[in-house]
Order: structure tokens, then sequence, then C-alpha cells
């Protein structure tokens, strides 16, 4: 099921050699814009089968002793209490779990740039707590007229009144929670007091998607697409590199809108810009290193699939609009799929249907389906991991790998004790009951060696799941989907 179709080594290679050779270009100094997730980017080991979540990183890790970081947040993210979906936690919140990040692995955090600054009294606890963590904070304000007033922007009303950061390291990363932190605008006036300091320095940009040497429609470009419905991009013919040099490549709308304003700016700094275009300011090689088209393929249609019940149960929680929904609809049928295209939802449905109740089906590495039931005893996604870890260890079905007497007086305690009103056990509940159990029971312990296999596995249900069992099968590396409808009616679901 999970062919291979990406080479990671080759990919860490190639990208450290480009980056490396970008900071040459800019005679020893560059801020490099880092989109996406850098320490777990789950998206590209999706749709690019073989790339693993902390590559980037770990490409970085070889130039670390040349490298520091900036962190960029943005206000407005903090007063709206923007979330990260894939983790479930604030912008401000990833803030810190990105300098605790960087610091296990030994890479310096020069501080945080906090975008769009106007005294917001959420950002302002926020900046105290980085005080009194000892992180040191640059304050970024609104520039009136930005991004098309050039002439205000690289002056002392625009960049000049931005906080400056210092910075000794010939690589500068430049990150953030999520997109629309303000990156770009970061790195520009960090280049413009360089300037003013009379320090040379440069900028490039790293997006792995889309990935500008693949067909505009190629599947892992419209699984971008698909991953960012909620922001309107659009891929696009970089036509500044077409115009240039003869050659298409592909870009995104915002990149390509924002390229004659950064063109501008830069020729406002320097007298000239070092880039003929969107796709030159990009160091991405993840292009080169797709080992099997068909494997990555399948992969980014499933993804966009996957992208597709996301957006629908967004919907069903307030945070998306049927305009989304027709996007993602729309793009899998740019790349020719349906729901079908997942077997596990047909699998899930019809064990739903037959029993009456909520239920949910897992594909297994060999490419077999295992379904799991709700029950008096545990939920459907608790039910369906059981199942799979004894069809992985050739545990007879038959076989209770954790009988009524183990679960009724964890049961018990929920309803009690813990002032629960379901009784039944989750996914979390079920894998430490049986990872007590496997200290007695061998069968157990057997089941328990089999979870490492669970990852890169696709899973179903035909409900709306906690936020507990999500949390179980993201940390077991599964690609879960589920289908926009709750279990109950009830108004507050948690």
């Amino acid at each position: 099921m999970n062919q291979i179709g990406f080479d990671n080594d080759q990919y860490i290679q190639l990208q450290s050699k480009k980056i490396q050779e970008r900071i040459s270009s800019f005679g020893g100094k560059l801020y490099l814009e880092f989109g996406g997730k850098l320490f777990d980017d789950y998206h590209a080991s999706r749709v690019l089968p073989g790339f693993q979540p902390d590559s980037k990183i770990r490409m970085l890790l070889k130039m670390k002793e040349d490298a520091e970081v900036m962190i960029v947040v943005s206000a407005t993210a903090i007063e709206q209490n923007k979330m990260r979906g894939d983790l479930g936690i604030s912008y401000d919140m990833d803030a810190l779990r990105l300098i605790d990040t960087f610091g296990d692995i030994g890479m310096l955090v020069g501080g945080v740039v906090i975008t769009q600054y106007m005294q917001q009294p959420s950002v302002d606890a926020f900046i105290k707590r980085l005080d009194n963590l000892g992180v040191k904070v640059f304050r970024h304000y609104p520039i009136e007229g930005y991004p098309t007033n050039v002439r205000r922007i690289v002056s002392d009303q625009g960049f000049g009144k931005n906080d400056y950061m210092e910075t000794t390291k010939p690589l500068v990363i430049v990150t953030a929670p999520g997109p629309g932190s303000g990156k770009m605008a970061t790195c520009l006036s960090q280049l413009y007091h360089d300037h003013m300091r009379g320090i040379k320095a440069g900028y490039a940009k790293f997006e792995t998607f889309p990935v500008w040497n693949l067909p505009l429609k190629h599947p892992v470009n419209m699984a971008y697409e698909a991953a960012t419905i909620d922001l309107n991009d659009v891929n696009m013919i970089d036509p500044f590199h077409l115009e240039a040099t003869g050659i298409t490549t592909v870009n995104y709308n915002r990149d390509i809108e924002v390229f004659p304003v950064l063109k501008a700016i830069f020729e406002k700094i320097y007298g000239e810009c070092p880039y003929k275009s969107p796709t030159d300011m990009g160091v991405n090689m993840a292009g080169y290193c797709i080992t099997n088209d068909e494997a990555v393929c399948r992969a980014s249609k499933m993804e966009i699939v996957r992208r597709y019940y996301d957006t629908l149960n967004r919907r069903r929680n307030g945070t998306a609009d049927m305009e989304e929904v027709y996007k993602a609809e729309l793009i899998m049928n740019q790349v020719g799929v349906d729901v079908g295209f997942r077997q596990v939802v047909k699998y899930a449905m019809e064990k739903a249907e037959e029993t009456g109740k909520p239920a949910a089906s897992i594909e297994l590495p060999d490419g077999s389906i295992v379904t799991g039931k709700t029950s008096n005893l545990m939920g459907a996604s608790a039910a369906v991991l059981l199942n799979a870890l004894k069809k992985l260890g050739g545990i007879n079905d038959e076989f209770l790998l954790l009988p009524p007497v183990v679960i009724e007086p964890i049961q018990k305690l929920k309803t009690e004790n813990l002032g629960n009103h379901n009784p039944r056990l989750h996914a979390d509940e079920i894998l430490l009951a049986l990872a007590i159990s496997a200290t007695t029971n061998p069968m157990a312990a057997h089941a328990m060696e089999q979870l490492p296999k669970l990852r890169g596995c696709q899973a179903h249900v035909s409900v709306i799941v906690s936020a507990v069992d999500k949390t179980v099968y993201r940390k077991l590396g599964m690609d879960l989907t589920c289908e926009p409808v709750y279990e109950s009616k009830k108004m507050y679901h948690r």
C-alpha cells in the first residue's frame, strides 16, 4: 500500500547544497524565509511518500553552526486566538513550542518578531510572558499603504519604525507557526536595517509547495491547493519566469501578485533586484527527488480526498463555508477522484449501516481492511485499533485482548469518579489498558509490538470523533477522515 516515491537522503543533500550556494551568492549572509512546517511537515510526508516529516530540520542541522532563527508571529493571529489545525494549539503557544524544539537540537533562536503590533492587550500579555522567559521580542508595526506604497515602506516611516534584530550568523532562518504571519515583510525589514548599517545581506524563499518544476495540475500541486483552500491560494504559471527565461514553472498567486512590489522594494534598498521572478527567489529541490511518480500521484490524490473531508468537518463546526467545500470538490474532479478513492470510507459506512451505530475502518499496509463497531465498552475508533493490532499480529479475531473485567473498572472510574457521562473508552484509554495488560498478558504484549506498523495507514470513521481520538491517530501516524456528522444531536461537542 505505502509505495516509496521520494528519495529523502538525496533531498537533504541537494537542499543543503542549494542553500549554501544561495548564501554565497549574496556575499555570505542570507535571510531564508521558511514556508510550511519545519519540524513536522506531515503534509509533505503524505503527498511525497518517503519524505520524512523532520527532513527540513535535519537538512538545517547540517548547517546549524552557521544558522540562527527568527520566529515570526502575527499580533492579529494572537488576538484572534488562531489555532494550528494539526496540533490544536494557538499560534502564540506554538511559538513557545518552536523555541523549545530549536533549543533541544542546539539551534540559536535570536528572538520572536511580533508583526502588525498595535498594543493589543492579549499580545502585550504574550510579550510579557516572553520577557519573563528571557526571550527577546521585536515589534513590527503596520505600514500605511503596504505593500504598494514603496516610497513609504522603504523609509523611516515604514521599515525604519520596526525593531531591528541584530544577527551574527550567515544563515538566518525566518519561520512562523503558520501562514500569514508576515515572514516576508520581516525579512525585508531586516534587509532595510542591514543596508542602513552597511551590512550586505540577501533574501531567499523556501516553499516546498507548489513544486515549481512539476506541471501545474500535477496531483502534488493540486494537493497543495486542497491544503490551502482557507487561504484562497491558487497555483499559477509564473509569468515573470516565463517571460524572462522562456521556461514554464509553477508558483502560487500570493507570491506572483506581490513580486512587482518586492522587486520595487529591492530596487529601492539596493538599486537593483537580484531576482527575475518569484521562482528565482526559491531554493526548493523537492521536485528533483521524486523517484516514483505513480506512487506520489496516488498519495497526493488520497490527500486531496482527506482534505475534502477536513473541509466538510470544518464547515460542520462553523470554520469553513460552502465556497470552500465547492473548491475542494472541484480539486477532486480535476484529479479524477471522489470519496470512493479512499476504500476505507466504503467499509466504515457499510459497517455503520449494518450495526446502526458509528463504525470505523483501517486499511493496513498489505491493503486489507479491518472494521470496528461501537459497543457498550468502547467507541468505534478504539475498537478498530484493537482489531487492526490483532490482524497485524496474527491474533485470532475471537480472542479478547481486553476482556470486560479489564475495561469495566476503567468505565466505573470515568463515570463515578471523573464525572464523564459516556462510559465507552476512547482510543488513548484502550491503548493504556492494553499497555498495562501487556505486563502479564503475552498476547497483549504482542499486539503492542504491532503499533509502529500503523504509521501511514488510512482510517475513516462514520462520525466526527473526539479530539482525543484524533490526537491518538495523529501520533500513531495514521491519516484519519470522518463523516461530517456527530453521533449525538447535542449543540456542544468536546
